[in-house]
């Protein structure tokens, strides 16, 4: 029993490192591509740009709700051993204290390029007020309370299998609930009091996350069996050479419906896939995995400076936006986990990072 628990955190920190470089990568594809949701934002010039608009879609299909559905999984264990009050004493230490650091000290840092002049610059920092990429953390402390809130029966953990038909019936559930959702909130919608970015996701989110409690309480990532996965990467692919193409063809509600249908089964498919592929094949983790692991959480608290800052100092290259992609990509990564080491010696800042 007790290598088996290795085994599986080992799995899920491994994932939580490549989910954390997604984050990078998806911030650096923003800031080259087309959409101009980022601190630092060159606009693509050629077709290459298009890629990166695709690379975004595709990540932003699954990786954040992929993140929330391991949060729920850590959740009853961490909640269980300590006890509600003091799991919500840890959590607003974990996650209150980065978030207000980053809204109070990084993201005037991030936010200065923006500042043209016009306005005493404290107009401007609370008239531009958000929690930038922390919204996850922000989000993360709402579903605790609800969770520490939330009326539970005491029962043992017991494991049962996931079927097919299960995950089938709430991908498409999931479809439904976010085809309704995003007639009040549609997709580019910006919640700017919260700082959230992408509201229109807030059913994947709220849903992963309670997919991860129970997959924390019913074994459902030691169960899984090994075609799951299979089935799920193979899924993921047919589900976009059909669906993403079907969505380009048509505009209005068929459109929404169809973009509804596909996020949710992709995202589905894609994390059922990845999940067994880590369980089976990276559950293990040496010095080098370890060191990735241990700073994945202040990677992603202090990304946002290292992108910002790497994307002015290559401001002056001027190439394809692919190619500009790679290089910031290939410099961002190995620094900002670097950075992260540098932040998390300081004192006490292991504490919450």
């Amino acid at each position: 029993m007790k290598v088996e628990t290795r085994t599986r955190l080992f799995a899920v920190d491994n994932l939580r490192v490549v989910l954390t470089a997604l984050v990078v990568l998806h911030h650096v594809a923003v800031t080259y591509g087309h959409i101009p949701a980022w601190y630092h934002f060159e606009e693509a010039k050629d077709a290459s740009g298009v890629l990166l608009d695709i690379l975004v879609m595709f990540n932003q299909a699954f990786f954040m709700g992929f993140f929330f559905l391991i949060s729920g999984f850590f959740t009853p264990a961490s909640h269980d051993r300590k006890g509600g009050r003091a799991f919500m004493r840890d959590r607003l230490k974990r996650l209150g204290i980065p978030l207000l650091v980053f809204i109070l000290l990084l993201r005037p840092v991030v936010t200065f390029g923006f500042y043209q002049g016009d306005m005493p610059y404290w107009m401007f920092y609370l008239g531009s007020w958000d929690a930038g990429p922390m919204w996850f953390v922000e989000v993360l402390l709402v579903f605790s309370a609800v969770y520490t809130l939330w009326p539970k029966r005491a029962e043992e953990p017991r494991r049962t299998e996931l079927t097919a038909r299960a995950v089938a019936l709430f991908a498409l559930g999931l479809s439904l609930a976010t085809f309704l959702w995003r007639f009040l909130v549609p997709v580019g919608v910006y919640w700017n009091v919260v700082g959230l970015p992408t509201p229109a996701y807030l059913p994947q989110y709220a849903s992963m996350f309670v997919v991860g409690v129970l997959a924390h309480r019913r074994g459902w990532f030691e169960t899984l069996p090994d075609k799951a996965g299979r089935i799920g990467l193979l899924a993921a692919t047919g589900l976009s050479l059909v669906l993403v193409p079907m969505s380009w063809m048509f505009e209005g509600v068929a459109k929404q419906a169809l973009d509804a249908l596909w996020e949710s089964t992709f995202a589905v498919s894609v994390i059922v896939g990845l999940s067994v592929l880590f369980r089976n094949r990276h559950d293990r983790q040496g010095q080098r995995g370890g060191f990735l692991s241990e700073h994945a959480y202040a990677v992603y608290f202090v990304h946002p400076v290292v992108l910002v800052a790497v994307s002015y100092a290559l401001v002056w290259l001027h190439t394809l936006a692919i190619v500009k992609f790679a290089v910031v990509a290939a410099v961002a990564l190995p620094l900002c986990w670097g950075v992260a080491w540098l932040v998390r010696a300081l004192p006490g800042a292991k504490r919450v990072l």
